[in-house]
């Protein structure tokens, strides 16, 4: 049976269900593109990407606010963000290029513990962009470009 995680935002009011392992969650990784850099107000986003059609609302799912650009995204994709309208919390990100499916990043998953193991980045992109005293995930595919559209 594939093991089932949850992810919360910083007050509560939202809460996702997911695969944390299997076909369905496709892949976790980190970025270092200058969106994730602005969108988290930190040097990097550490993220994992899930099926759409086994993420489940576990509850606030009306609480969610959208705001939706494609301005500065590299591919040209439109990329909609899910953020708590409680908290502020980033829940969650759907690009245009990649439907059917879910940016969510890995701190707001509830089990620690998932953090270091079945979440740990597999992927780190954007290294262009990367800060100089970040010297990238140990033991993490480095890639210069988007990983996710061939590495350049």
């Amino acid at each position: 049976m594939v093991q089932r995680a949850t992810a919360t935002c910083f007050c509560g009011a939202v809460q996702l269900e997911f695969p944390a392992e299997g076909e369905d969650m496709v892949d976790s990784f980190i970025c270092n593109c200058t969106d994730c850099r602005k969108i988290t107000a930190s040097m990097f986003a550490s993220n994992f990407i899930v099926k759409d059609s086994s993420m489940k609302h576990v509850r606030g799912e009306e609480k969610l606010t959208q705001y939706a650009q494609n301005k500065t995204i590299e591919s040209g994709n439109t990329m909609t963000n899910f953020f708590c309208s409680v908290c502020g919390t980033l829940m969650y990100r759907r690009s245009s290029g990649f439907p059917g499916m879910s940016i969510t990043r890995i701190g707001t998953v509830d089990d620690f513990s998932l953090h270091e193991t079945l979440l740990k980045p597999r992927i780190e992109q954007f290294t262009k962009d990367r800060v100089s005293w970040f010297h990238g995930g140990d033991g993490v595919e480095q890639v210069e470009g988007n990983y996710y559209a061939g590495g350049k």
